[in-house]
């Protein structure tokens, strides 16, 4: 049975960054419920990003510069909005792209929100908390000591702290939301994100091309090779989290006091070799995995663990379990990779 949010037609779930990675495998999850009166928010020229998207069920298409003019001129009245768009690319050092993209742009979103009284559900990341000195848990108390290693997480870091001092210290803030600290996240649509797509999308290539997957060797003497560790999250447990977080907003099931940052990721650090295997057995092939050097531009920013603390979300009520890593790959190559499919 479909499940209707809308309380009538004209209400509208806006999605930002619908034609990306997360945001598409998104508009999947809403469509697969029988929620179509949705307005994508995306850079639309790219056009890598076009399966990802043109085959989706959605009411109106907006430019992702052009969102807030479009707002003013059609007043829409919005359910909620997810806000998946960012610049993601962890190699770009140009701070200013990261701070107009990741920083600026989600104050307005989040401003928008706070004035018309919109639920907002926004993307952060796992990259906020640099190298793990201070852990991995959402405790709002550590977001102003954390120290990202890359802009991208360091745009990540200022709106989470900009969001909590506004939430917290002024009062102003939409009647319900959360920040999401998106962890390491693969599956299907990533398939325009070149080096920074997932490894086992590198993997699949490297094993079709060359019979072999090439993983990087520990700089660090404390982690072997290919033992560097990573929470690994397959998106249909993200999108499933974002989802269930909506539905909490929109029935009103969701407390003020549930407002806030939490982590989105298994709760179980695997290693990528663990993970190469992973991409071998959704082929049914025999492991073999080489190790190279890790390029300098990366390696002195590159995160050796992270684990996420997911009490904080099951504490509010989310029971659902998380794929395991082999079973989330497993369906990622078999169903996606392999066939050349879209979610």
């Amino acid at each position: 049975m479909a499940t209707k949010i809308s309380a009538n037609n004209q209400d509208i779930i806006i999605v930002t960054g619908a034609a990306g990675f997360i945001g598409s495998c998104l508009m999947q999850q809403l469509n697969d419920t029988g929620i179509e009166n949705i307005v994508m928010v995306d850079d639309f020229g790219v056009e890598t990003k076009r399966r990802n998207w043109e085959y989706k069920k959605f009411i109106a298409t907006v430019e992702r510069l052009s969102l807030f003019d479009w707002l003013a001129t059609h007043q829409p009245n919005v359910a909620a909005l997810l806000h998946i768009g960012a610049r993601t690319d962890t190699t770009e050092f140009d701070y200013a792209v990261h701070e107009k993209l990741n920083v600026q742009y989600s104050k307005d979103v989040w401003s928008y929100c706070t004035a018309h009284k919109v639920p907002l559900i926004y993307a952060s990341s796992a990259a906020t908390y640099g190298d793990g000195s201070f852990g991995y848990n959402d405790d709002h108390s550590v977001v102003a000591q954390l120290k990202p290693l890359n802009p991208y997480g360091v745009s990540k870091n200022e709106f989470d702290k900009w969001a909590l001092h506004q939430a917290f210290t002024l009062g102003s803030q939409p009647p319900y939301w959360a920040g999401l600290k998106f962890f390491n996240v693969y599956g299907p649509n990533e398939y325009h994100k070149g080096r920074m797509a997932s490894v086992i999308f590198h993997a699949f290539h490297q094993i079709a091309q060359h019979s072999f997957v090439k993983l990087f060797k520990s700089h660090r003497p404390d982690f072997e090779d290919g033992q560097q560790l990573r929470d690994f999250i397959y998106v249909k447990d993200v999108v499933a989290v974002i989802f269930w977080m909506m539905k909490q907003m929109l029935q009103k099931k969701w407390l003020p006091t549930n407002n806030g940052l939490y982590n989105l990721g298994t709760g179980q650090a695997r290693s990528f070799y663990d993970l190469a295997v992973a991409t071998f057995d959704g082929l049914d092939k025999t492991a073999d995995i080489k190790f190279i050097d890790m390029p300098e531009d990366i390696r002195d920013k590159y995160q050796y663990f992270t684990e996420a603390n997911m009490q904080k979300l099951r504490n509010i009520g989310y029971q659902q379990p998380f794929y395991s890593l082999e079973k989330g790959v497993d369906d990622y190559v078999r169903h996606y990779l392999k066939p050349q499919k879209f979610y």
